[in-house]
């Protein structure tokens, strides 16, 4: 697994890697997880069930996402896969520079690759064409495509692929870990809590104008909002205007077990994202018994039954009005939190999610590796300059593959000793029936 985002960072890609993998180990599967370093976390850390992760020395320039490099990450990325004796790369986020460098590196090298979407763009502004176009470069050589919602069209459309190679695979939640909490409410107020990324793509812009006009029709109603981003100063400068300092608290940077102690503190949960995939944020917040208010975009719709969640269009009235209403059900008790998490329980299962994206991976590992020239055909259909520029990029990263290949053979590398997950399992079996003795 590879992506720029991972913990100690929060959010949903981070969660859905982490999950994803925890499951993959159990049904028996070898899977080590690389990301840029975070701070002085830099190295290998192990995780739950022996779970490896390699944070790699990486320049990051904005919102975690690091400085593309073309082939600078490629020696370091070779000798990991080696020694690990990696058969599938598997990277996530269109925003991450890691995951489309070793994809191009992983597919040079003759290994297998899928690739998960875990955003929604648009086709207009200048940032969506250079991403998109990134992306299509990415995708022009990869076994599959998975997507978290059934708006798939927007990543067949933006990369130009065969629908046939895209699977739909939702995220999940584990629902043990998000349970409600009636008595960390606030009695004498009806809290909306944010939590997410604080960046223009999740609709700051639109809470900051929302939440003075909310705050001055309902006076019994207070924010907490957790995370962290370049719009947190936008936020500052709203609650100082319009002095709401005892009625909006920013949280900050959370860890993820520090989530749920957020969510069961809220009586609501407002996501205002401007594109979202799927967005794990609200089916976390709903299993732990909050109303759900959201912008209607991408596969929002999708995710929650209706009765749990309450759209509006990115709208500031229109959001506004939305909120309203969540707050009139709140204060006539029509919200039994128990009840969300029973049906959330139900819906979203990880060991689901495993399996499903487990098939993927057979599938995969029966395609053929497709020769250089086939691979130069697929990257020269890309446009009429591009194709011609990705041609040479991947000509060259095919000669430095080589390269390494002479100066640091293979056989040189050394094999990283497979963590022993039966044993670990039995010992944690053992201290278990301990603890209950």
């Amino acid at each position: 697994m590879v992506s720029d985002f991972f913990y100690p960072n929060m959010g949903g890609v981070e969660s859905h890697l982490y999950q994803l993998s925890q499951r993959l180990i159990q049904r028996g599967h070898k899977i080590i997880i690389i990301t840029h370093s975070y701070g002085n976390r830099t190295g290998i850390r192990y995780l739950t069930n022996g779970l490896k992760v390699y944070y790699v020395p990486h320049m990051v320039i904005y919102s975690e996402a690091t400085l593309p490099t073309i082939y600078g990450f490629f020696p370091i990325f070779r000798n990991i896969v080696k020694r690990e004796k990696i058969d599938i790369v598997h990277g996530h986020q269109a925003f991450s520079s890691l995951c489309h460098e070793a994809i191009l590196h992983s597919r040079t090298m003759g290994m297998k690759a899928c690739f998960t979407d875990h955003s929604l763009f648009g086709f207009a502004d200048a940032s969506s064409i250079l991403t998109n176009k990134l992306l299509k470069f990415t995708l022009s050589d990869i076994d599959h495509v998975i997507c978290v919602s059934h708006t798939r069209q927007n990543t067949v459309l933006r990369a130009a692929l065969n629908p046939q190679m895209v699977s739909v695979i939702p995220n999940a939640v584990v629902a043990s870990q998000f349970k409600p909490d009636p008595g960390a409410q606030d009695p004498n107020f009806i809290t909306i809590v944010v939590a997410s990324r604080l960046v223009y793509r999740k609709g700051m812009d639109l809470l900051v104008a929302a939440i003075p006009r909310i705050c001055q029709m309902h006076s019994k109603v207070k924010f907490i909002i957790g995370g962290d981003g370049p719009k947190r100063i936008d936020l500052e400068q709203m609650r100082e205007k319009y002095l709401l300092h005892d009625r909006v608290e920013l949280v900050g940077t959370l860890m993820q077990h520090e989530v749920r102690n957020l969510l069961t503190k809220g009586h609501i949960f407002l996501n205002t994202s401007l594109t979202e995939a799927f967005c794990i944020g609200i089916v976390e917040a709903a299993c732990c018994g909050l109303l759900v208010v959201s912008t209607k975009v991408g596969g929002v719709p999708e995710v929650l039954p209706k009765h749990m969640i309450i759209f509006a269009k990115p709208e500031e009235d229109d959001l506004v009005n939305a909120v309203g209403r969540a707050i009139e059900m709140i204060r006539l008790k029509e919200v039994i939190p128990i009840k969300f998490h029973d049906e959330i329980k139900e819906m979203y299962s990880w060991v689901n999610v495993a399996e499903r994206t487990e098939k993927v991976y057979d599938a995969i590992w029966k395609m053929r590796i497709p020769p250089l020239m086939e691979r130069l055909r697929r990257y020269y259909g890309c446009g009429l300059w591009a194709g011609k520029i990705f041609c040479i990029l991947i000509a060259i990263d095919y000669l430095i593959w080589r390269f390494l290949e002479w100066l640091f053979p293979e056989e040189d590398i050394e094999i990283a000793p497979a963590f022993p997950y039966q044993k670990y399992n039995k010992m944690c079996q053992m201290a278990d029936k301990d603890d209950d003795d």
